[in-house]
């Protein structure tokens, strides 16, 4: 059974560090503005247990105009459950809870190795590779609501 709810920054931790920052201290699963009253994060349940996050920000970025952006941050799907649809599933309710909120566009900066998923969402990318350091190479995606 699947379930999406929202979450506490704190409860994505058990998913973000595993996935996004293995390795690296715990302290680096904490993102600024993860404590924002503006700030929700979501979390996909599968048979009760927590196996994919994404928290959405209100945060604009230079490159676009939309009044109201979005950027997704922290987008993990344990490994075991990855390429199995739950990532599609979460990214999906995320988009709809940012129009209910009138959202107009979703940013984020994507890892290289999770352009294709997004890219089958109808993310498009803006700009070129750049190197987040400690993290690797991304590029910025966004899509028009």
């Amino acid at each position: 059974m699947i379930e999406i709810e929202k979450i506490t920054a704190f409860e994505t931790i058990i998913v973000r560090h595993p996935v996004l920052r293995f390795g690296k201290p715990i302290e680096t699963c904490n993102f600024e503005g993860d404590d924002l009253p503006s700030t929700s994060h979501y979390g996909l349940c599968f048979d009760n247990q927590l196996i994919a996050v994404i928290s959405a920000f209100e945060v604009k970025n230079k490159f676009f105009s939309e009044e109201n952006q979005y950027q997704i941050r922290g987008m993990a799907v344990l490994e075991e459950f990855q390429k199995k649809g739950f990532g599609e599933q979460l990214l999906q309710y995320c988009e709809n809870e940012i129009r209910i909120k009138k959202g107009d566009l979703i940013w984020f900066n994507a890892r290289e190795t999770a352009v294709g998923f997004y890219k089958k969402s109808r993310y498009e990318i803006i700009g070129g590779q750049f190197e987040i350091p400690d993290v690797g190479p991304h590029y910025i995606l966004y899509k028009k609501l």
